[in-house]
């Protein structure tokens, strides 16, 4: 990380640089918006080499117009998006980066950078002069911060100010790497609870950003810490104390964050399990879902929330055996609850329930192996559409389940998971395939109402047609009259 005279070098080649230029160039020709910084997470990130996102811009004038200059400038959207903070945000047609641009907070940018969170986010650096007058501003020792890797609170005040503050604590020491200082980590475990008071929406956003990463095991290890877990998700930290079976070496918890670990592992890297099929396993948990994740991205919140029922289902059966009665069922519904308490999007929500859902699925039929054509196709209607992330969640469960007899349990069951895979991605591939005969054509060639029974019909013929028993149009007609 530069220090000193690098530091000044960097930000300089920063602000010099796509897209601070044209925002330069944008701001010179608009006096309104006054005296422009540069601010927060542009320099931090800049300054440990980390590529530019996001451009932060605290302005003194007219915000509003500044941002309807850098717009006319860079082009595409604009819109307002805090009337608390008096921010705007353009995000150019062209550019994957967004440029927000906030009215400055007190009379000056030193009472501005003191209102901020962490000392790593309050330096700045003056827009209007050449790129050769521009210096750090650093009233607060944010560059040394950097510099020993460490999340700093600016005093008490700065979570008091938004209860959300201690949860971003944790989500950056996660992006970053970084680590909270011993003071910082007390002043978040006596402010964890307040980050209820922020709004569902950004408490998702920042829980989002720290899942979603690099870093995402340290991330819940700080929530659990620093008592934001039993905050944000108290049905997860509740997992904690919940004694399994013997086929278990952890409790519910620890188990839990073992398959995040192991899921983590496959996404890195899923040939050691899915072989010759790792990279369409990979470009399908690459693809987008919802929320800003991928299917990867959101997979993971499958693999938190899939056992989130074990608490409430414990049963010990008389003979010491433990169980956990429908666990997956209950914890759908409860894993229901937690997204949109978080007003998840509907997409996210649902495709989180249905792998929580359908989790145990896969594992039932180990012991039933070699399986027929129809009990393969019965499972994938049942995991539809989530056949292949079905696959990888159960693979990463049955990796952190190490009790007894692991070894050859988890042998069996990755035999398995490799065998139903390569039907889940031709599954995948054939759901967009025309069907052989569509509803109405069957109604009228066999002279029937719509109704259930054309619906079973066509569900029948689809079996059929998976199993190989059924190849053409005049096969799949024939089949069906067969039946009526």
């Amino acid at each position: 990380m530069p220090t000193g005279s690098e530091s000044a070098e960097t930000v300089s080649r920063v602000l010099a640089s796509d897209p601070l230029a044209e925002i330069r160039a944008a701001l010179a020709e608009t006096p309104a918006a006054g005296e422009v910084w540069v601010v927060g997470g542009t320099l931090r990130d800049a300054l440990i080499g980390r590529s530019l996102t996001d451009v932060d811009l605290a302005v003194s004038g007219d915000v509003k117009r500044a941002a309807q200059a850098v717009h006319g400038r860079v082009g595409g959207d604009i819109f307002g998006l805090s009337e608390r903070f008096g921010t705007w945000r353009v995000q150019p047609a062209s550019a994957a980066w967004t440029i927000d641009l906030t009215a400055l907070r007190g009379d000056t940018i030193e009472q501005d950078l003191a209102l901020r969170d962490f000392s790593v986010n309050a330096m700045a650096a003056a827009l209007s002069g050449g790129p050769g007058d521009l210096a750090l501003l650093d009233p607060h020792g944010g560059l040394g911060d950097l510099e020993a890797r460490v999340l700093r609170v600016l005093g008490e005040q700065a979570y008091v100010d938004d209860p959300l503050r201690p949860l971003r604590l944790a989500r950056l020491a996660a992006v970053l790497d970084f680590s909270p200082d011993s003071d910082t980590a007390l002043i978040t475990r006596r402010h964890a609870l307040a980050i209820t008071n922020a709004a569902a929406e950004r408490v998702f956003a920042e829980l989002r950003g720290l899942v979603d990463c690099d870093g995402v095991l340290r991330g819940i290890e700080l929530l659990d810490e620093l008592g934001l877990m039993a905050a944000a998700i108290p049905e997860l930290a509740a997992l904690r104390g919940v004694e399994q079976s013997v086929y278990h070496h952890l409790d519910a918890y620890g188990h839990t964050i073992d398959v995040l670990g192991q899921l983590t592992e496959i996404q890195a890297d899923p040939e050691p399990v899915f072989g010759a099929a790792a990279e369409a396993v990979a470009e399908r948990l690459n693809e987008p879902l919802a929320e800003g994740l991928s299917r990867g991205g959101a997979l993971r919140w499958a693999a938190l929330l899939h056992d989130i029922a074990k608490r409430e289902t414990r049963t010990e059966y008389g003979d010491g055996h433990v169980g956990f009665p429908d666990h997956d069922k209950r914890g759908a519904k409860l894993a229901q609850t937690i997204c949109r308490r978080l007003n998840a999007a509907e997409r996210f929500t649902q495709y989180v329930c249905a792998l929580t859902r359908e989790h145990l699925r896969l594992g039932f039929l180990v012991k039933e192996r070699p399986l027929s054509r129809r009990q393969v196709y019965a499972y994938m209607r049942a995991c539809q559409p989530v056949e292949v992330e079905v696959g990888v969640l159960s693979a990463a469960d049955r990796l952190a389940t190490r009790g007894r007899k692991a070894d050859a349990a988890i042998g069996s069951h990755l035999e398995l998971v490799r065998e139903l895979n390569d039907d889940a991605l031709a599954w995948r591939s054939n759901r967009a395939a025309e069907p052989l005969v569509r509803g109405g054509e069957l109604a009228t060639a066999l002279a029937i109402k719509p109704g259930p029974r054309l619906g079973e019909l066509l569900a029948e013929i689809d079996e059929a047609r998976f199993v190989g028993e059924v190849l053409t149009r005049e096969d799949a007609l024939a089949f069906a009259r067969a039946r009526i």
